[in-house]
């Protein structure tokens, strides 16, 4: 897919998990090519980094401290958008927990239940939120952030994988259902990056080795562009392409 950075001047972005990793990057990323970005993050120091980054280059940004795991705060940025500014345009579902790695049986319900509640039920709710936002825009783009761990299914990733496979899930159904309409979305797989959660889950690799989330942002940021014709897929950061995963007849 070319690389071309999308022009975003005047429309609205809203990014979860903005506070640091790829979330953080693709957040300025935005900013750069134009957009306002709302960020949301759990980390109000991480945040306000982000916020002097970004005017620092010129750009605007509104902060959002919220927990994903607090439902009606996620409904009340979507009535909170509406009522400011109508629509948006951009949405980065991006915001997700690792949980632990380890068997199956062995993993504790309370931690299943947050991995599910943050990257599953907060992603729909997320969605929910601001699905008529997105249809209300010329050129709506929802980003939804998943992992090659969806397919690969590895040991002991079992309910990350999991929640992951749901998400991509979700976000194929919601591309059939506005395939006719201005909406486009599509789910990410970004690889092995350079991140905490990466770190946590593979602590003897080798950081150096991984890119930075900065590249792996950049890779992405076309997914936004108004110009974008493709849905209901999953771009693969590594192989720089779009694929779509089908079930065997």
């Amino acid at each position: 897919m070319t690389q071309t950075k999308p022009d975003l001047q005047g429309r609205l972005a809203l990014v979860t998990g903005a506070s640091r990793g790829i979330g953080y990057f693709l957040a300025k990323e935005l900013a750069a090519a134009g957009a306002h970005v709302i960020a949301v993050a759990r980390t109000v120091g991480g945040l306000e980094e982000l916020d002097d980054e970004i005017r620092t280059a010129g750009g605007e940004a509104t902060l959002v401290p919220l927990d994903l795991t607090d439902m009606a705060g996620i409904d009340r940025i979507g009535g909170a958008i509406h009522e400011r500014w109508g629509k948006l345009d951009v949405l980065v579902a991006n915001a997700g927990i690792l949980g632990v790695i380890a068997p199956l049986g062995h993993v504790e319900a309370k931690v299943f239940d947050k991995v599910m509640a943050i990257n599953v039920t907060g992603t729909w709710r997320l969605i929910r939120a601001v699905d008529p936002l997105l249809r209300a825009s010329d050129a709506g783009r929802a980003i939804i952030l998943s992992s090659g761990a969806a397919h690969s299914a590895r040991a002991f990733w079992g309910p990350y994988a999991a929640s992951k496979a749901a998400v991509e899930a979700m976000a194929r159904s919601w591309a059939d259902e506005t395939k006719n309409m201005n909406l486009r979305v599509n789910a990410v797989n970004p690889g092995a990056t350079r991140t905490a959660m990466r770190a946590l889950a593979m602590p003897g690799e080798d950081p150096a080795t991984l890119p930075h989330p900065s590249e792996v942002a950049a890779r992405i940021l076309p997914l936004a562009s108004p110009a974008l014709t493709e849905t209901g897929l999953i771009f693969d950061v590594k192989q720089d392409r779009f694929t779509r995963y089908q079930m065997p007849a």
